[in-house]
């Protein structure tokens, strides 16, 4: 048993600042240890298994005597009963450790999700939008909670908020959150259902994206002022200018225009290879060259260890924002990637190419799946022709109100 000393009051333990072991009494072993600096901690003699042990029960004055006493009189109960308080103590303190290790929160393994993923990303703006969200909406709410304890009413306070407001913007939230803890259960880190899944969960919480905010299509210029337009266009100099004139010859997306390099170019045979990597649909894409285009690219300056086809003034690629303020310069309110969707009308409209040669020359995955699966081949030569035709309309003087008579009626 441990030494059982007379009783202390409040006052006398204050009191005790010679450096040593000052039993207090009230539960047998309790003392006061007084370090040689004057630190006071308490400290309560054991024997278990037939060992004397010595067990700290905390500072003082944080641990009061009352405190000391109380925490004393538990452990003398689990002596008494069997158990080892010293062993069990660091067990409880190994399972803490073992806790922390593996505690991560959902921004950490968002950042970790992304560190792993984003190399196979196809541009750096789609990392951006990652990171964006993810900031601004759910690491505010759900960042520092460890990813095993995200639950329903978690995902739900993230995305409420903003669900009718920004719709497009939640729902893709959704899906990253979604990702993010699919990762965490692929590593052990989470059990159970995913609560950001859509079908059959959220969709009965939430209204369908579609239902609540009218897709905004991209503002585009009528195909009948394209050639206009191209006028206008080709009275500026800029290589900013001739940028988005070679994206509306090969109809091609802003991002395949200003990361489009040399090597990429066979000036010879007319032939633009996009490779996979910078391709939305993740597929290499051949663009052929009509005469326009490849004279467009012959009068490009080429400045040596540069291979990009279009420059800033910086030598480095255009921003995502370069093309676009061409177009508000110009005083116009259509879109850079509204142009494919003028090439789309025009074709559509006024020619008898195919629907699939349209949609292969925009690189468009088809969306009959029974239809795909036939169509192996990229129709090259067919969609040569296509480019062709949209060259030369591009090319045609434009019509403009004011320069059509009306017919005159003959006098009866």
């Amino acid at each position: 048993m441990g030494r059982k000393s007379k009783d202390l009051a409040p006052l006398a333990v204050a009191k005790l600042v010679t450096p040593g072991m000052h039993f207090v009494g009230h539960v047998s072993g309790l003392a006061l240890r007084v370090s040689g600096t004057g630190t006071r901690s308490w400290i309560l003699r054991i024997m278990v298994g037939g060992k004397r042990r010595d067990m700290g029960l905390g500072a003082y004055p944080e641990v009061s005597l009352a405190a000391a006493k109380a925490a004393a009189s538990v452990t003398r109960e689990q002596v008494r009963g069997g158990l080892d308080p010293l062993a069990a103590r660091r067990a409880a303190q190994a399972n803490l450790r073992a806790e922390q290790a593996s505690f991560l929160s959902f921004e950490e393994a968002a950042k970790q999700y992304m560190a792993a993923h984003e190399k196979g990303w196809k541009n750096q703006k789609h990392a951006a939008q990652w990171r964006t969200t993810l900031e601004t909406y759910a690491y505010p709410v759900v960042g520092k909670l460890h990813v095993r304890d995200i639950a329903l009413s978690h995902v739900l306070k993230v995305l409420e908020p903003i669900w009718d407001k920004k719709t497009e913007t939640a729902s893709r939230l959704r899906g990253r959150i979604e990702v993010v803890l699919d990762w965490a259960k692929a590593r052990g880190l989470r059990s159970g259902d995913n609560p950001a899944r859509w079908k059959g969960n959220l969709d009965t919480l939430l209204p369908a994206p579609g239902k609540v905010a009218k897709v905004e299509h991209h503002k585009a210029c009528d195909w009948q002022d394209i050639s206009a337009f191209i006028e206008q266009l080709r009275a500026t100099s800029s290589m900013g200018a001739r940028a988005l004139e070679f994206l509306i010859l090969t109809s091609t997306r802003s991002g395949e225009v200003r990361g489009a390099r040399w090597s990429e170019i066979d000036l010879e045979r007319g032939v633009w290879t996009i490779p996979a990597n910078r391709m939305k649909a993740g597929k290499e894409h051949r663009v052929p060259l009509s005469v326009p285009a490849l004279k467009l690219l012959n009068s490009l300056p080429r400045s040596e260890g540069n291979t990009l086809l279009f420059t800033s003034s910086r030598d480095t690629a255009f921003s995502d924002m370069a093309l676009t303020m061409i177009l508000r310069r110009m005083g116009k309110e259509f879109t850079v990637h509204g142009f494919r969707s003028t090439f789309r009308d025009w074709a559509g409209e006024t020619t008898a190419f195919p629907r699939e040669v349209i949609e292969h020359a925009l690189a468009h995955q088809l969306k009959d799946k029974a239809e795909a699966a036939y169509a192996r081949g990229d129709l090259f030569t067919k969609r040569a022709g296509l480019m062709k035709a949209w060259a030369e309309f591009l090319e045609k003087p434009a019509v403009r109100a004011g320069n059509v008579s009306p017919l005159r009626q003959k006098k009866g």
